[in-house]
């Protein structure tokens, strides 16, 4: 799968015969494009903890095609018996807890646990079982991002310019994304529309990641630095902010990349609309609000020498959450690929994960 030609080979794919996962290693973005091979539970939980594969649905993907590519081979190698489902459970365990803040890691790879507890089969069987539900897993998030464009692009004009942070594309899913979904949906309906991409410290995902792979969709995009976003709306103010989200809470709290929930008080401040979009995966409804959200702390290097150059004293201390919470009354609705859930969260997300149950 080639998606707008951002890389060659996908985000994500079978390799060894389905018996590895290929990734493109996004911390080598913009400057390289790198295929990694992941063979073993080492290399996949690194890969997820190091953020080579981000973005809340594609780590579900791909922890989810990690584990089922080594069950697979672990089959083909002769493991059996309740030796092979104890192995696959501890990987299962393990990788669930490589990012905490994410919900869609653990949503990903409870469909397979599912698997294994209604599967009788031997390992043979179990491996290819297990390849299927991470490919349903695959298809259906990008079926997903393709409904939740369909539902956001109904917010644009033809000329609109869109501000969103981190990067929540087609990098970070297994389809088009989801808060560039619309972006993506418009451009293809022929919009003129303008993407501004928060830089999104320390990491720069948005002008190392959101911003490539706009610019080689020929979606004309304009990069700043987070503490732009205010001049922005001051002077020349976006249409609509779009961000994605790592967890929603029951009563509409959201978690997502830090600096997010400063533009949300931004946005509100100007009058800008200020839309989360994600998958109904992404709901959390045991989680009851955002402070019972947990947040990923990064390392602090990360912020002292992020990419190999000092920029803070070697020894100073660093506060440094991946993420914060933006609180439900700073949103002016979630997009789902089931439609547009407004105020009252509470309500509206509790009818939607309802209806999409029966």
């Amino acid at each position: 799968m080639d998606l707008y030609g951002v890389a060659p080979f996908g985000q994500v794919r079978w390799a060894c015969d389905e018996t590895a996962v290929a990734i493109l290693d996004q911390t080598r973005l913009p400057n390289e494009v790198v295929e990694l091979t992941l063979e073993s539970i080492d290399s996949v939980e690194e890969a997820i903890k190091s953020l080579r594969v981000r973005g809340a649905p594609l780590i579900g993907i791909t922890g989810a095609m990690g584990i089922a590519a080594l069950a697979n081979r672990a089959a083909r190698e002769g493991l059996a018996g309740s030796r092979f489902r104890e192995l696959v459970v501890g990987w299962a365990d393990r990788l669930a807890a490589a990012r905490p803040t994410a919900v869609n890691l653990a949503w990903g790879i409870n469909r397979l646990r599912r698997v294994l507890e209604t599967n009788p089969g031997g390992s043979a069987e179990l491996g290819r079982a297990l390849v299927e539900e991470a490919n349903r897993v695959l298809l259906e998030d990008a079926q997903m991002c393709r409904a939740i464009g369909e539902h956001g692009v109904e917010l644009l004009g033809p000329r609109d310019s869109v501000l969103t942070h981190c990067n929540a594309g087609s990098l970070a899913t297994g389809g088009i994304g989801t808060a560039l979904a619309p972006v993506y949906v418009g451009h293809e309906r022929g919009l003129e529309l303008h993407v501004y991409a928060d830089e999104t410290r320390p990491l720069l995902q948005g002008s190392r990641i959101t911003a490539w792979e706009l610019q080689r969709a020929n979606v004309n995009v304009t990069v700043l630095t987070d503490a732009m976003a205010g001049a922005l709306m001051s002077s020349d103010p976006p249409n609509v902010v779009f961000v994605g989200s790592d967890r929603i809470a029951a009563n509409g709290d959201v978690a997502n990349k830090i600096g997010t929930y400063g533009l949300a008080v931004l946005a509100r401040y100007h009058g800008i609309p200020f839309y989360v979009l994600a998958p109904t995966s992404t709901i959390d409804t045991d989680t009851p609000d955002g402070g019972h959200i947990p947040i990923e702390f990064r390392n602090a290097d990360e912020v002292r020498c992020g990419f190999g150059k000092s920029t803070a004293p070697p020894d100073i201390p660093v506060w440094a959450p991946a993420f914060d919470v933006t609180p439900a009354d700073l949103i002016t609705g979630i997009i789902t690929e089931h439609g547009i859930c407004v105020p009252p969260y509470s309500e509206s997300l509790s009818h939607l994960i309802r209806s999409t149950d029966e």
